[in-house]
C-alpha cells in the first residue's frame, strides 16, 4: 500500500522559517515520492521556499536538501518528484521552508500552505514490458 506523509499539515500558517516533523521512509519499496506544495495564502512582496532534507538517524539532516521545490511567490499547486531510491543511507526525510518579505506593508512574511508526499508505487513487470515495447516500437 503506498505511503502517504504530510510533510506539511494543510494550511499551516508560516510566520517565520521553521522544520516540519520527520518521517521514517525506511518501509517504503519505491522510496520514489510525488510532492505536492500548495500555497493557499500570502501577501505581496514576499517569497516561499521549501526544501527537503534527510537522514540516516532521525538526529543527523543532510547538510544540503535532497530537493528543492520552486520558489513561491503566489497561491497555487507545484509538483516534483523525489527519488531517493539511489540513496539508501536516508531513512527519514523532513521539510524546511524559509520566508523573505521585502518592500512596503508589513514587516512580518506570511504563507498559508501545506506539502504531501504519495509514494510512486513501482511498476508492475507488465507496465515495464509494455513501456519497453511502446519505446521501441
Amino acid at each position: 500500500m503506498p505511503q502517504s506523509l504530510v510533510l506539511i499539515p494543510a494550511n499551516t500558517k508560516m510566520e517565520s522559517n521553521g522544520d516540519g516533523a520527520s518521517f521514517d521512509i525506511s518501509a517504503s519499496p519505491t522510496r520514489t515520492f510525488l510532492c505536492l506544495l500548495t500555497v493557499a495564502d500570502q501577501m505581496e512582496q514576499e517569497s516561499l521556499d521549501v526544501s527537503i532534507y534527510g537522514s540516516a538517524d532521525g538526529a543527523t539532516w543532510t547538510p544540503k536538501p535532497l530537493l528543492k521545490l520552486p520558489q513561491q511567490f503566489y497561491r497555487g499547486r507545484t509538483k516534483m518528484v523525489l527519488d531517493l531510491s539511489h540513496r539508501p543511507e536516508i531513512k527519514f526525510i523532513r521539510a524546511r521552508w524559509e520566508l523573505n518579505r521585502w518592500g512596503r506593508g508589513a514587516p512580518l512574511p506570511m504563507f498559508v500552505a501545506g506539502l504531501e508526499l504519495s509514494e510512486i508505487p513501482a511498476m508492475s513487470s507488465t507496465t515495464q514490458a509494455q513501456g519497453a515495447a511502446t519505446a521501441i516500437g
